[in-house]
């Protein structure tokens, strides 16, 4: 006697991590930012989003990026390695308050 038992394979990474994001979203809509989803490499196990909103101008964006969403992503979805954002931030790469490196204060003499 055989038994017939109907066994769904696993998911992708990308829909679950897809899942994942739709849970975190209405935390960051709450502080008026969005997170989509972009890329997930199912070979690397990294991660693409962009953050938007009020996430773009955040100097707590980095950290939101990688102690929240990548955290909870690496927790929750077996395979995800790295989250990266692909958004454009105000002047990721300096202290909070300094002019983005094509920006300055024009000084006359």
């Amino acid at each position: 006697m055989s038994i017939d038992v109907a066994t769904e394979p696993a998911p992708g990474l990308r829909v679950r991590v897809e899942k994942v994001i739709e849970i975190i979203r209405p935390a960051i809509q709450a502080d008026d930012g969005d997170i989509e989803l972009h890329e997930v490499d199912e070979a690397t196990g990294e991660v693409t989003v962009e953050l938007s909103g009020a996430c773009t101008t955040c100097p707590a964006s980095d950290q939101t990026l990688k102690a929240g969403i990548e955290r909870i992503l690496k927790d929750r979805v077996d395979g995800v390695t790295s989250v990266r954002n692909v958004g454009e931030t105000l002047n990721p790469d300096g202290p909070i308050g300094a002019p983005a490196p094509d920006e300055g204060t024009a000084v006359f003499l």
